[in-house]
C-alpha cells in the first residue's frame, strides 16, 4: 500500500493545503478579508449611523403627526433615508397598518424587504400614485 500524503505548505503566515489557502484558525480562507477599521474610523461610522437612526425616527414621528407626507419622501428621498425599508415608514402613516401596506406593495409589486433607494422608478411612481388618492 502507499502512503497518501497532503501538501501542507505555508506562505506569508497562511498554510495551504493542496491549492486551498487556510486561515490561522484552519477554516478556509476566502482571500476576500476585510480591512481593518481604526478605532477613528469606527466611531465616526458609528456617528454617522446614529445621525442616520435619529432622522428616520423624526421622519417617522413627523409621518405620524401628520407634518410630513409619505408620497414626498417616496418621490425625492433624501440620501439617509435610502436605505430604509418602504414598509416600515408606511406603517408610521396613521391609518395604513400591515395589511394595507402589505396590499399596496403587492399591487405596486414591491417586495417587503424592498428599500427606498432599491426601487425602480415605476415602482417609485406607482407608490406615490397610491398614496395621493
Amino acid at each position: 500500500m502507499t502512503d497518501s500524503k497532503v501538501d501542507v505548505g505555508s506562505q506569508n503566515g497562511a498554510e495551504y493545503v493542496g491549492s486551498t489557502r487556510m486561515s490561522s484558525t484552519g477554516h478556509k480562507d476566502s482571500g476576500s478579508e476585510t480591512p481593518e477599521r481604526s478605532q477613528d474610523q469606527r466611531l465616526d461610522a458609528l456617528a454617522v449611523a446614529n445621525q442616520i437612526r435619529a432622522k428616520r425616527a423624526q421622519l417617522k414621528r413627523d409621518l405620524k403627526a401628520g407634518r410630513s407626507k409619505l408620497y414626498q419622501q417616496i418621490a425625492e428621498p433624501p440620501e439617509w433615508l435610502h436605505t430604509a425599508k418602504v414598509i416600515d415608514l408606511m406603517l408610521a402613516v396613521p391609518k395604513i397598518g400591515r395589511v394595507k401596506a402589505n396590499k399596496a406593495l403587492v399591487q405596486c409589486r414591491i417586495s417587503p424587504s424592498k428599500t427606498i433607494g432599491g426601487l425602480s422608478e415605476r415602482q417609485r411612481r406607482e407608490l406615490v400614485a397610491l398614496l395621493t388618492r
